[in-house]
């Protein structure tokens, strides 16, 4: 039987098998007064020397990570500590002095204990593998993105502990940093030999599938924005993503789970330890859980709560998430686990001490449930979510706290984002109702303002001032006027490069010098390699693929077509029917084979080398192992008819 493949998002999975190498970006010779004066209020308004989370961070070293090199089979550098040595120290002009701070603590890593009996690996990848003891071996939480670096981690912990069998697995989430490496850890033969628990959040496979398998491909092209994919690492370049440092580009697999926590307050004895757990769909997730052991009084946030603001609206794009429902959940947590004396998280470093826990749990609470009515409060005043974004100020109380700070998520864009999950895209004033597209209206901006040379002018202008978010906005019109304009690109470069510069989410920064680095050097060649995701396809359900298949249709080419096609997988015996008319395709009920156009027979195999790219449609029908009955023809047409996606498209030009 086929499996749901459990998707972060498949964006990023796409973003991690991107091809393409990271380049410097060239910079501006100097750093602005403007952008240099923006950090020296940070250091007035944050005390950025506060060393508590530097002796959180560093507590319970059992072993350093250094320069920890991984490549695929195929020679790709899937993760390189060294390549972030070079943070540390007071912050150079190029980074906000706040996020050189978190990231100078994201790079502190290594195996850890927690408390005794919890282990945590840190600097492996993006997110954290923690390691709990049971009575006769290991329960492995959150096995990393990618089988590479959770292998490595597991390998390192074994190093330096005691080597133990691996009893149950937990996927706090339905995101590919807490999974996608699991078949580095133990194979699917153990699990089935072994009888090992397979745990995850109710909803969790189709959580991890429905929203971003369609439009997965746009997803993974501006996940390279926004996590500095292609960007030098370098104190002018790439520093982080505030969360962590960045995902591990590798091999991505998936089991489906075993046991399914349906409710809050659910409990498991898993070889000798007890867990109580919280299930809190739509939250940082469509499907996720927290859970507590009260044998060690620890509480395992997940991504519930992080030392950082999260997103409510992610910039790759996806579904906003529910901030009071997020902030309640955080709330139950507190009631529920308010005995914790050690937090531990899929990110980030731990927190000791039961008032610590209280203050850091009340604190992020509050921080969504200000921005969820702030936002709702200034919205039944008329203001619409720009204008929101602009006035929203979170209180000292919220604000001095690192925990709270925006490295990740915003509150510019979390405030639009609660504004988009009441109202949706439309601000209610007519002239928005139904705008120009920006490449349409361009130009006429551009003569209104009297012409190429003067908006650049102009530009100059508002830059030289400092105010580099007009510059943007006016050069963004010249290039979409005449995308060869070069001295609009230099300059938006540098207006896109101060912007990063100053900017305190890991994020932004990323968005902006990618964007700079693109119009300097144009989009980097792309290409998803499909190859490597060949095992979580095989596991994929195939009506996700039909689905997949059905926004590739090119409606122009199929919009006086009434196509039926029968598809059987001769290895499963599964037969599906696939129509196109009306300029879409639908998936039918059993195929009538009377009605067919053609009737194809083929095995689920062969079916993913094809929607790999291992094997063409030509190939395909000349294949020994395909079976046709009806029009070769048909079925050459019916193939013909979808688009191939493209990760390359442009962002910062026309």
């Amino acid at each position: 039987m086929f499996k749901p493949l459990n998707f972060y998002f498949i964006s990023l999975a796409l973003l991690l098998l991107i091809g393409c190498d990271s380049a410097p970006i060239n910079q501006t010779d100097d750093i602005t007064r403007t952008t240099k004066r923006k950090h020296q209020l940070v250091y007035q308004q944050l005390d950025i020397n506060d060393q508590e989370d530097f002796n959180q961070a560093t507590k319970g070293l059992i072993a350093p990570l250094e320069n920890a090199f991984i490549k695929s089979d195929d020679g790709a550098v899937i993760w390189d500590t060294a390549a972030y040595d070079f943070i540390g120290g007071k912050a150079p002009h190029s980074v906000n002095p706040s996020l050189w701070r978190q990231e100078t603590l994201n790079n502190i890593s290594g195996l850890f204990e927690v408390t005794k009996g919890i282990y945590q690996l840190r600097g492996f990848d993006f997110a954290n593998m923690t390691i709990i003891e049971s009575d006769n071996g290991w329960i492995i939480v959150d096995p990393l993105t990618s089988t590479e670096t959770s292998a490595a981690a597991l390998a390192f912990a074994r190093k330096h502990l005691k080597s133990r069998p691996i009893k149950a697995i937990i996927f706090t989430h339905a995101h590919i940093d807490h999974f996608g490496g699991v078949l580095g850890v133990v194979t699917e033969a153990e699990i089935a030999q072994q009888k090992i628990t397979i745990i995850a959040p109710s909803g969790f496979m189709e959580a991890a599938t429905s929203e971003n398998i369609l439009a997965g491909v746009a997803m993974a092209r501006r996940s390279g924005f926004m996590y500095g994919k292609d960007l030098e690492r370098s104190a002018e370049g790439h520093v982080g993503s505030g969360l962590g440092t960045g995902p591990a580009y590798g091999t991505f697999t998936i089991v489906q789970p075993n046991d399914t926590i349906n409710e809050t307050g659910e409990t498991r004895n898993i070889d000798g330890v007890e867990f109580v757990f919280q299930n809190a769909p739509e939250s940082e997730s469509p499907a996720e859980l927290t859970f507590y052991l009260p044998q060690k009084k620890a509480f395992g946030g997940a991504e519930l709560v992080s030392r950082n603001m999260h997103n409510l609206y992610t910039l790759r794009g996806a579904h906003v998430r529910d901030a009071l429902r997020w902030s309640n959940y955080i709330n139950e947590a507190l009631l529920m686990f308010g005995d914790a004396e050690v937090y531990f998280g899929s990110h980030h470093w731990p927190i000791w001490q039961k008032n610590k826990i209280h203050e850091f749990l009340e604190q992020q609470r509050d921080l969504y449930k200000f921005t969820h009515d702030q936002t709702v409060r200034m919205i039944n005043q008329g203001l619409n979510g720009e204008e929101i974004a602009e006035k929203i100020t979170l209180p000292d109380s919220l604000s001095k706290k690192f925990y709270n700070r925006g490295y990740y998520g915003t509150l510019s864009h979390n405030a639009k984002a609660v504004y988009q999950f009441y109202m949706g895209w439309y601000d209610a004033n007519p002239a928005n109702l139904n705008p120009l597209p920006t490449q349409d209206s361009a130009c006429d901006y551009v003569e209104l303002i009297g012409g190429h040379d003067q908006i650049v002018s102009k530009s100059q202008a508002f830059f030289d001032d400092g105010n580099y978010r007009f510059s943007a906005e006016l050069l963004n019109k010249a290039i979409f006027c005449d995308e060869d304009n070069q001295a609009a690109i230099n300059l938006l470069a540098k207006t896109y490069q101060q912007l990063g510069f100053q900017s305190e989410a890991g994020s932004w920064r990323n968005a902006y010098l990618s964007g700079a680095k693109e119009l300097l050097d144009g989009p980097t060649q792309q290409q998803i390699k499909l190859s490597k995701m060949k095992g979580l396809l095989s596991n994929t359900s195939v009506n996700k693929f039909f689905d997949t298949l059905a926004i590739r249709l090119d409606a122009e080419k199929a919009h006086e077509l009434e196509l039926h096609i029968g598809i059987h997988f001769s290895d499963l015996n599964e037969h599906y029917l696939l129509v196109v008319k009306n300029g879409v395709l639908r998936q039918e009920s059993q195929p009538n084979l009377d009605t067919l156009n053609a009737n194809v027979s083929l095995t689920h195999e062969l079916f993913i080398n094809m929607l790999i790219g291992q094997l063409s449609a030509k190939e395909l029908l000349l294949s020994d192992v395909l079976e046709i009955e009806g029009s070769k023809l048909d079925l050459l047409t019916f193939l013909n008819l979808f688009d191939k996606p493209t990760a390359d498209f442009n962002i910062v030009t026309p």
